[in-house]
């Protein structure tokens, strides 16, 4: 496994972020690292490049849509 380099995080969030706290960051540096924005000292997923780039690609064409996971 390999060690996450918290020494240089590149951590963002996405630009239609509105600040309101309900958030995901990204470090792309640290292996797909993705944790909560409310709580930046919180746990961290990391995810394979392709795992990510697929997560992301479903969430974009509206996979994850609130009323149909309910």
């Amino acid at each position: 496994m390999t060690d996450i380099d918290s020494t240089r995080p590149r951590w963002v969030k996405s630009s239609y972020s509105d600040n309101g706290g309900e958030c995901i960051e990204l470090d792309m540096a640290n292996y797909g690292a993705v944790r909560d924005s409310k709580d930046p000292n919180g746990p961290q997923l990391r995810f394979t490049p392709e795992a990510l780039t697929a997560f992301i690609a479903a969430a974009a064409q509206g996979a994850f849509q609130a009323e149909d996971l309910a």
